[in-house]
């Protein structure tokens, strides 16, 4: 990644490159003193992380922050400060981090990682490049305060509860905030319906099988979990898996 460390104090600049050189595998392409300083180096350097200082003269970090999260292509930013009080309205500027000083290598190196994945700007430019494309190749979740792309071919099954919707997929479950009657609407040549809070892959489709009571309930390829077929949608699931079948 290239990088631009921005901190009012030239040994704590200097202590951060050398952090930064020992772990590898980045490069700094700028340093500023001032939040000015910050944005004007951004602005020039178009780095993919800023390490940001907080208080500092010339405008501070927090102010900083807002300017380049309004460029075109904004970096991630991650706050490095020796006080712990701006932590909430450091995540509200939409850190992905927020390191206290003195930075451990090993601390910085996890802020490093996350900061390799695609941030809160750059998810919310390739949603609507997909949405201009007409066809959404991912769902977007939070993962333990991350935002995470899923595949969309790696969903088995959509289930709803309540506000939230399951999201069954090959790398484990997660929860997003979509409409369950829109995703059917949008993603329709991929999933179907088979209860009013599920719906279910083609591709991950595995078969029926009837229970004592006369119910249906679907199997899931690759997966243990049995869904419930409504009454409803009873004869047009059948219907599926037979023609599936031929």
């Amino acid at each position: 990644m290239k990088i631009v460390i921005v901190d009012d104090e030239t040994l704590a600049r200097q202590r951060l490159r050398s952090l930064i050189e020992a772990i590898g595998g980045h490069e700094i392409v700028g340093e500023a003193a001032t939040g000015e300083e910050a944005v004007q180096v951004c602005t020039r350097r178009k780095p993919d992380l800023v390490l940001l200082d907080i208080r500092m003269p010339g405008g501070d970090g927090l102010q900083a922050a807002t300017r380049i999260n309004d460029m075109a292509e904004p970096p991630a930013i991650v706050f490095v400060t020796a006080f712990g009080d701006h932590a909430l309205a450091a995540f509200e500027a939409e850190a992905v981090d927020y390191l206290l000083k003195p930075v451990r290598q090993e601390r910085l190196q996890e802020a490093l990682h996350k900061a390799r994945r695609l941030n809160r700007a750059q998810l919310k430019a390739l949603q609507q490049q997909q949405d201009a494309d007409a066809s959404r190749q991912h769902l977007l979740c939070r993962r333990r305060g991350d935002l995470e792309l899923i595949p969309i071919d790696d969903v088995r099954f959509l289930q709803a509860d309540q506000k939230y919707i399951t999201v069954n997929h090959r790398g484990g479950e997660d929860l997003i905030e979509d409409s369950l009657r829109q995703l059917e609407e949008e993603f329709s040549d991929r999933f179907f319906r088979i209860h009013r809070n599920a719906l279910v892959a083609y591709r991950y489709l595995a078969g029926l099988e009837r229970n004592p009571d006369g119910s249906l309930q679907v199997r899931i390829r690759d997966c243990e979990v049995l869904l419930d077929v409504s009454r409803r949608h009873a004869a047009a699931v059948r219907e599926l898996v037979r023609r599936l079948g031929d």
